[in-house]
């Protein structure tokens, strides 16, 4: 893994939290993207070298609604930026972490993406993301 890709923050209400983290981060998005296969709205800020990713969940089944139901708003994920996110996702797995889906799937922001099981990461959900090229 090569850097801390993203930080993802799971909202109920993307275009208040849009709001917000403009005030915040004295930046403006640079991206609204739906990701359909995953039930979630993003939206994208840059601030600096740093990105968060803010995700709204699209219907009451998606990974993210689950999140909010559950824990409310708040850190969903850290992304890490890999190269070559399939010999990652082999190395890990002979690490004894379990990924998600199992195989790589198109994310948001133009990138290939899987995802480390919290249960074996102390609760944290870990994604793995790879530019699309």
């Amino acid at each position: 893994m090569e850097k801390i890709e993203h930080l993802g923050i799971a909202v109920k209400d993307l275009s208040k939290a849009n709001i917000l983290f403009e005030k915040l981060l004295g930046v403006s998005h640079y991206k609204i993207e739906e990701v359909a296969s995953e039930g979630v709205k993003t939206s994208f800020f840059q601030s600096g070298p740093n990105k968060i990713e803010l995700l709204e969940a699209t219907n009451p089944e998606s990974p993210i609604a689950k999140f909010l139901d559950k824990k409310g708003e708040g850190i969903h994920h850290v992304a890490f930026a890999t190269e070559d996110l399939e010999t990652e996702m082999k190395r890990l797995e002979r690490e004894g972490f379990v990924v998600l889906p199992g195989f790589p799937k198109n994310g948001a922001d133009n990138k290939k993406v899987a995802f480390l099981h919290p249960k074996g990461t102390n609760g944290v959900l870990i994604e793995l993301c790879q530019d699309i090229k």
